[in-house]
């Protein structure tokens, strides 16, 4: 049988979702202006209901978002088996011999 191992690499970067995190900033900062208005209209039960309709509205897109990014940035690559027996790949005896005395 033969068997491939593969090399699992994260290329994902700041700058490959630093633009979804000010999106969702954006988002946050304007519910809280609704809810800051909708407070000084003396009712703040909607208030409280539209700051949390838009968070849990918002929050799977963004969990979306995040998550496809990081896949997309995670690569396989095969690696070839090497076929020498290097001294560095056999191995290594921890135990120290008893001297007779």
């Amino acid at each position: 049988m033969n068997m491939e191992k593969y090399r699992v690499a994260c290329t994902l970067s700041f700058g490959d979702i630093y633009g979804q995190i000010v999106i969702w900033l954006i988002v946050i900062f304007l519910s809280l202006a609704t809810a800051l208005a909708l407070m000084g209209a003396s009712r703040p039960i909607y208030a409280l209901a539209t700051v949390g309709l838009i968070l849990v509205l918002s929050l799977p897109f963004l969990l979306f978002a995040f998550v496809t990014t990081l896949l997309n940035h995670i690569e396989f690559t095969a690696v070839e088996p090497t076929t020498e027996t290097s001294p560095a790949s056999q191995p290594v005896s921890t135990q120290n011999p008893q001297v007779a005395s």
